[in-house]
């Protein structure tokens, strides 16, 4: 295997052969990020299953859901500049083989806690993928092909996404929830026999010059994981220890909490605030002093990149946090299988599969700030649609038009944020600017899932306790009901349709679901208006990529 080489002038016409070639390389690189987007929202649809398998509580399911967008948002931006350093191509083969690694696990797992674990190693496998994508789009493709090698990248991240659950419930009524994990062992194989073929090998300016292991800033990594994943914890054990005054006994590793009536919530969440501040502090520091920064404070000044960034959280709260409560609300009123789960959110991965495409050459026309503002309104209306209309009685059908609609912003959206995002940041700088992009993302999956989980799963716990209120049962029937909806995530609700004697307990439960799914979906739709807001301060960019454009004719 001849040595790899460093790109570090990418914008040199190419040969024909070699023009073919990085096409074909762009196949490798979106098959990679499908892998990496698919399992980012491949378990919504699974999830009742494994609930039901495994006796999962609703913090479990989020568990399971968030630890995967927790870990990869954790370790993007290190892994982004370790492949910088040490070769992208070769990043992207080292992730596959610990993602398909760990899906084999996630396969076998006996238990939530292997479940969750092998998520997490997941997450680190996603965390080596994604940046070095990110990175070699970046570095290879200028001009008229930049906006459509990014029109592409886009559309496979938002379309992806929605279609993880079409392909989760597709396995999943075949052969059940394991393999969906499974799967992806053969497909990693062949994505690492496809990258040594046809992906280019990339480096940073310079990067054999250095010491790579003191070219990351482990403080940084360190603060910003643990300050995320105690931001997160919180949010979703929030429902379960009480948001102020304990709930319930916490105990975990040989420590018990003190017998107060604080809950341990608030100071986990205090707790990640201070480490988040912490990694700004540290980061300020190492910068002024010359030393490598995993979060390079200066990039914000930038203020495409800025609101690009921000956008693109609020955006990932949104669609993460839409595919977590949809299927569980679906299973537990309709009692849907995975598969007709799936069919019902397909309409979203349809409407950003087709403007994802055609999204790099509107953006060549009216300016990609344009592309992405047009799709943040797309986006607000139809989640706001959806909470508005949304009843016991709405089955996929009902939740089709909305999802389609959706599906069309976020294509829009997703294809070309990326690009306004990165267009004005110096070439020296893209690998990390690549990596604080994605984590931005990932950060918003994790909060998403954990804000708007604990938005449905408190919504749901008051609702069902508000509607038993006023029937024949007992004070203690109606707690213990409404904590098995509430902890089940919902999937108690067929519990009750299928059990004889419970129809009053049923007819609640479907009320409750409606209700808690609306105001989680409004609490999706007022994010999205806050990522909207953002989205209308972009502005049309001035970089090199854009001049050079214009240069060859656009």
């Amino acid at each position: 295997m001849p040595e790899p080489t460093s790109l570090t002038s990418p914008h040199a016409p190419a040969a024909p052969n070699a023009a073919h070639r990085r096409w074909l390389g762009m196949v490798v690189i979106s098959l990679g990020v499908s892998l990496v987007v698919v399992d980012a929202t491949i378990v919504g649809v699974l999830l009742p299953r494994i609930v039901s398998d495994l006796d999962v509580t609703t913090a479990g399911a989020e568990w399971v859901t968030s630890v995967y967008a927790l870990v990869f948002a954790a370790l993007l931006i290190p892994f982004g500049r370790a492949g910088d350093l040490f070769g992208r191509r070769r990043m992207f083969v080292l992730g596959v083989v610990v993602f398909a690694l760990a899906s084999v696990g996630a396969a076998l797992a006996g238990g939530v806690g292997a479940l969750v674990a092998a998520r997490a190693v997941q997450g680190v496998g996603a965390s080596m993928i994604l940046p070095a994508t990110l990175s070699t789009v970046n570095a290879v493709f200028t001009g008229r092909d930049r906006a459509v090698a990014f029109g592409i990248w886009g559309s496979m991240i938002s379309g992806m996404a929605a279609l993880g659950p079409l392909i989760g419930g597709a396995v999943a009524t075949g052969g059940g929830w394991r393999w969906a994990f499974g799967i992806n062992l053969p497909l990693g194989a062949a994505l690492i026999a496809g990258a040594y073929r046809l992906m280019p090998e990339t480096r940073s300016p310079g990067a054999g010059s250095r010491s790579p292991l003191r070219e990351i800033d482990w403080p940084g990594a360190a603060l910003s994981a643990l300050g995320l994943a105690a931001l997160v914890c919180g949010l979703i054990e929030g429902q379960t220890y009480g948001w102020w005054t304990a709930t319930r006994r916490f105990s975990a590793a040989g420590f018990d909490w003190p017998g107060t009536a604080l809950s341990p919530v608030p100071v986990v969440i205090a707790i990640g605030i201070v480490l988040i501040a912490a990694l700004v502090v540290v980061e300020r520091a190492r910068a002024a002093a010359g030393r490598p920064v995993m979060l390079d404070l200066e990039l914000f000044r930038i203020p495409n990149f800025r609101h690009g960034n921000l956008a693109s959280s609020l955006i990932n709260v949104g669609e993460l946090g839409l595919l977590f409560i949809l299927p569980l609300f679906l299973l537990g009123v309709h009692g849907t299988n995975p598969l007709q789960i799936s069919v019902a959110i397909l309409p979203l991965a349809i409407g950003a599969f087709l403007t994802g495409g055609y999204a790099g050459k509107l953006a060549n026309k009216r300016g990609a700030h344009r592309v992405v503002q047009i799709g943040m309104v797309l986006e607000v209306a139809a989640v706001l649609a959806l909470g508005v209309t949304v009843s016991a009685t709405t089955g996929g059908f009902g939740l089709a038009p909305w999802m389609l609609l959706y599906g069309l912003g976020l294509g829009l959206t997703s294809a070309q944020l990326t690009n306004v995002s990165l267009a004005d940041v110096p070439p020296a700088q893209a690998g990390q600017a690549s990596g604080t992009q994605s984590t931005a993302r990932q950060v918003g999956a994790a909060l998403g899932i954990a804000l708007i989980g604990t938005v449905f799963a408190t919504s749901l716990g008051h609702a069902m306790s508000d509607r038993l209120a006023g029937t024949s049962l007992s004070p203690d029937r109606q707690a213990a009901v409404t904590r098995q909806l509430r902890e089940s995530a919902g999937t108690y609700g067929r519990d009750l349709h299928d059990s004889p004697g419970t129809a009053v307990e049923a007819r609640a439960a479907d009320a409750s679901l409606a209700a808690a799914t609306r105001n989680a979906a409004l609490t999706t739709a007022a994010i999205l208006a806050a990522g909207l807001a953002l989205s209308l301060r972009l502005r049309p960019s001035t970089d090199r990529h854009r001049e050079e454009s214009k240069r060859q004719g656009g």
